[in-house]
């Protein structure tokens, strides 16, 4: 099974160096000299990684220049893991985990499914399918304070409009 690890950014120097944007919390374990990592069903191997001016700079095997360094730019980075792997931190989920799970309210009223997971820039998100409209939730604690993948789902904070739009044009009626 593969995750996501990471996602290319801009060529550094003239050596083939890469910027990568972090997509793991085990950044040392999966850029470690040696991993292997898919990228677009290619495997890369990891010759050396360094962290420069906050961010992640990598060397890939046979990435030997700008211009093939740059050809690389914006493609996301996956690590092959075993399906019954888990996070060392037991507050972060891989992708599989919470695909499938209930979302619940917080009166624990069932309001839909997560269908997958965003890695936007700022934060996750969750896409939930909420009685046939796709819905983004933040995936925050303050948004999503409970998360039990052994139990199944996710339990989701009231935050008017949040699940519901038609819920904030009503609470927001009377202020105007």
């Amino acid at each position: 099974m593969l995750v996501v690890v990471g996602r290319i950014g801009r060529a550094h120097g003239i050596r083939g160096e890469l910027n990568v944007e972090i997509r793991t919390d085990e950044p040392e374990r999966r850029f470690a000299p040696g991993s292997s990592i898919v990228c677009e069903g290619r495997a890369l191997v990891v010759e050396s990684s360094r962290h420069h001016s906050g961010r992640l700079v990598v060397a890939f095997r046979g990435v030997s220049d700008r211009t093939a360094a740059e050809q690389l730019h914006g493609r996301i980075l996956e690590a092959e893991i075993d399906p019954t792997e888990r996070p060392d931190d037991p507050e972060e989920f891989y992708d599989h985990q919470l695909i499938g799970l209930q979302v619940r309210g917080s009166d624990d009223s069932v309001v839909g499914t997560v269908t997958s997971v965003v890695h936007l820039p700022e934060q996750d998100t969750l896409v939930v399918d909420a009685d046939g409209r796709e819905v983004f939730v933040p995936f925050v604690s303050a948004i999503v304070p409970t998360v039990d993948v052994a139990a199944g789902f996710v339990q989701v904070s009231d935050v008017p409009g949040l699940l519901d739009p038609e819920a904030a044009e009503t609470s927001t009626a009377g202020t105007e």
